[in-house]
């Protein structure tokens, strides 16, 4: 079994897997790569220069004109998300890319760019990275894939709560609804859909705390880095 792999997280909006995959890769030593912030920040940036998603050109254009990196974040707790060299970690979080995120993940032309940078940037194993897609096409190889899902309402409330600590205030029932409206663009759209990868382990969070999600996938990580013996569970978690 290898030394060093490729942890590929995917699951719904608000599940927890940013969260998860950040803390995940911390406590392995890896490389965490936040591939919805990069689909965040593209939607951003589509949004700034009043794109229209049926005007190719324009896409292509705006897409040109995309710069996506990560810098770490001051005070070491994980990375920031910049576009074209500016600081958005705060600004992509907003409601008003989480409307239109999922219309501009859903482009074609969108998905490749980001798929190339994203195997870019995990090329050399030792990486954690989450999506929706991440298992599927961007890493189908990697030795470790996890498909966290959650109840709507549960959810709901936890990214209520992540507003709240940015200083925003939204109802839950308006994050809810923008959450089951993103699962159906997700699991529906024709390239590269929000599904679980067939051999990937289920983590249901509904119940679960944030520790002990984050030790579970810790605990699969390190039983395939450690063990060519050790079988991963089949498709449920513990």
């Amino acid at each position: 079994m290898p030394n060093h792999i490729t942890v590929a997280i995917d699951g719904y909006s608000g599940v927890g897997k940013s969260s998860t995959a950040k803390a995940v890769a911390r406590e392995l030593g890896y490389t965490y790569v936040d591939s919805g912030a990069m689909y965040r920040a593209v939607t951003l940036h589509f949004l700034r220069n009043d794109v229209e998603l049926t005007d190719a050109a324009a896409v292509d254009q705006a897409l040109a004109d995309v710069q996506i990196g990560f810098q770490p974040h001051p005070e070491g707790a994980g990375y920031e998300t910049l576009l074209n060299g500016e600081n958005v970690e705060q600004e992509i979080r907003s409601m008003r890319v989480s409307n239109h995120v999922s219309p501009v993940s859903a482009l074609p032309v969108v998905r490749e760019k980001m798929v190339a940078l994203q195997r870019q940037l995990g090329a050399g194993r030792r990486v954690v990275m989450d999506g929706r897609d991440i298992g599927t096409r961007v890493f189908p190889r990697a030795e470790l894939k996890v498909f966290m899902t959650a109840d709507p309402a549960v959810r709901a409330r936890r990214r209520q709560a992540e507003l709240r600590e940015k200083g925003q205030t939204v109802a839950v029932s308006d994050i809810e609804r923008n959450l089951l409206q993103r699962d159906e663009l997700d699991t529906s759209r024709g390239e590269s859909p929000l599904a679980k990868a067939s051999d990937a382990v289920t983590l249901d969070t509904t119940h679960l705390s944030f520790e002990a999600q984050v030790q579970q996938v810790v605990d699969w990580a390190r039983a395939i880095i450690h063990s060519s013996n050790e079988q991963l569970p089949d498709g449920s978690n513990h």
